[in-house]
């Protein structure tokens, strides 16, 4: 046989190369059998031979040494594009029920670090992280170190190339004996292919569909003539809130539902005690898990705003949301925004008068963890600021709010506390260092369930408390952003949030209710739900004179 030039002053053990053989079956059996959604994570799932394992090995045991260590760097390469891809999509599956897409989900990097470290603290989410980055590479430096040790040793010495077959064949074996305990549908197979063809016409999909979005953008829109817009409700301020994941699952899931009927009814009682009516619906959000910008983005432009590609095309478009129609229409309008802490370039889309973020809302007391400041406190830092800060303008304020106290990882929860004790927040700081810490919490499923609900409750709790006070000449918008991630409703769950509209207003409220909301605080299980985009039509053509 013909010694390759490349490999002819190095030789190469029999044993060494059988070794390198061993662990490149491995290491590629473990990607290419890894699944990408979570419930694939069972025994089963291992139980079958890619083809792709004998014909890569192969080829690089039989091709002369140059060609096959080029080989072995495109090999590298495509293992490691598989080993992210798969990872990001059990992420992504985990979190938001859906694959990861490299148009669009890149950017999302930055926000599963934040959520990491509020969960286990920054110290451990570095750790973490340092660690998975660090075996990533190892694993991809082992592979290419392996391939290079096998590139043309069949060409050197015919055993190797036996080994090679001898390795693979036992690797079936095994698999043979494991299936006949655990049924496997098929036992040999070339899925690669069709995983990166996949992917591949995701990307693509997703670049036609921005296409689709252009064409959205460029319709104009049907709004009442100018003097009816909001006229229906002239001189009150509105103010929409978006609670934290606070989802459909939060009200029916049985988990759940225990804790919060009680509240919603006793908010509801409360209401009717102070004058006030109540409808509530339901509204299909185009996030689950979080990116709740997305959420808020497609209320208050009436678009499906469903990925960040969307998102940030919409930043820079010239269609009116909804604040800066409530200004053309005679409202100051305002955003109260306590978990934006750096710089927010997209509220220039947004087109607000007044923008109060975490800096801006003058809050004293500890941070609970990732959350800035309890519901409780922004509800304060609103009525003072935004509602009753500028006496020397007498427009009605029309304002969006995020509510953020249910938010991940929900340790510790708030508790009311007399709302003229509120004062700059430092009254809170005992109930910030209480409770079990992030990473006690996300050790148990079935208590991370319990602080989320508990949190949820906290924050309907505030907003109905502070309403039933403070609310007199306003019309109160109160919705979910999105659902929780699956680890909280379960992998069946729809993306329904509900939507609550709070008024001293009744023939407002009977307006909503026509239009298939629920009287009260608790929403039919039979109402249709509304998609959030259109639910920004409905709002404009209620607060409208017909």
């Amino acid at each position: 046989m013909t010694i390759d030039q490349g490999d002819s002053h190095r030789q190469r053990s029999f044993g060494s190369v059988g070794l390198a053989a061993i662990v490149f079956v491995v290491i590629t059996f473990f990607v290419l059998t890894l699944p990408d959604y979570p419930a694939a994570l069972v025994p089963a799932t291992f139980l079958r031979i890619p083809l792709e394992i004998p014909l890569a090995g192969l080829l690089l045991l039989l091709l002369p040494r140059r060609t096959a260590l080029a080989l072995a760097a495109l090999f590298t390469l495509l293992i490691a594009i598989l080993l992210f891809l798969k990872l990001a999509d059990l992420g992504v599956e985990t979190a938001f029920r859906r694959p990861f897409n490299p148009y669009l989900d890149l950017k999302m990097l930055a926000d599963g670090w934040n959520v990491l470290s509020g969960a286990v603290g920054t110290l451990k989410a570095a750790f973490v992280t340092g660690a998975a980055i660090f075996g990533y590479i190892a694993i991809l430096y082992l592979f290419w170190r392996t391939q290079k040790h096998m590139a043309g040793a069949g060409r050197v010495e015919a055993h190797v190339t036996a080994l090679a077959f001898v390795a693979i064949l036992a690797l079936g074996v095994v698999l043979i004996m494991l299936s006949q305990v655990v049924p496997v549908r098929s036992f040999a197979d070339l899925r690669t292919p069709s995983y990166v063809s996949a992917r591949i016409q995701l990307v693509l999909r997703s670049v036609a569909d921005m296409r689709r979005f252009e064409n959205a953008l460029s319709r104009q829109e049907a709004l009442p003539p100018t003097d009816q817009l909001f006229q229906a409700i002239k001189g009150r301020d509105v103010v929409v809130i978006f609670v934290e994941s606070y989802g459909r699952s939060a009200i029916e899931d049985p988990r759940y539902k225990p804790v919060l009927a009680p509240r919603l009814s006793a908010i509801e009682r409360e209401l009717d005690s102070a004058g006030f009516s109540s409808a509530s619906g339901w509204s299909l959000s185009p996030t689950m898990g979080g990116l709740s910008w997305l959420a808020h983005g497609t209320l208050l432009s009436g678009l499906w705003i469903n990925n960040q590609a969307r998102y940030d095309r919409l930043m820079i478009s010239d269609r009116d949301s909804l604040n800066r129609l409530f200004h053309e229409a005679g409202w100051r309008t305002a955003a109260v925004m306590p978990a934006i802490t750096a710089n927010w370039p997209e509220s220039s889309y947004f087109g607000y008068d007044d923008i109060f973020t975490a800096a801006d809302l003058g809050y004293k007391g500890k941070p609970f963890n990732w959350v800035t400041m309890p519901d409780q406190y922004t509800l304060a830092a609103f009525d003072r600021l935004v509602r009753h800060g500028d006496v020397t303008d007498n427009r009605p304020v029309m304002t969006e709010m995020t509510l953020v106290s249910s938010h991940a990882p929900w340790t510790p929860v708030p508790r009311l506390i007399d709302w003229a004790s509120v004062g700059d927040g430092r009254v809170f700081d005992d109930q910030a260092t209480s409770g079990e810490t992030p990473a006690k919490v996300w050790s148990d499923p079935d208590d991370i369930r319990r602080h989320y609900i508990a949190t949820i409750d906290y924050s309907m709790q505030t907003i109905g408390d502070y309403i039933s006070r403070y609310g007199d000449n306003a019309v109160f918008i109160i919705l979910g952003d999105h659902q929780p991630a699956p680890l909280v409703t379960g992998d069946n769950a729809s993306r329904d949030v509900p939507v609550h509209v709070i008024t001293r207003d009744a023939p407002l409220v009977d307006s909503f209710e026509k239009n298939g909301f629920t009287a009260g605080m608790v929403p039919a299980s039979s109402a249709a739900d509304i998609p959030m985009d259109a639910m920004r039509q409905l709002l404009i053509r209620l607060f409208s004179a017909s």
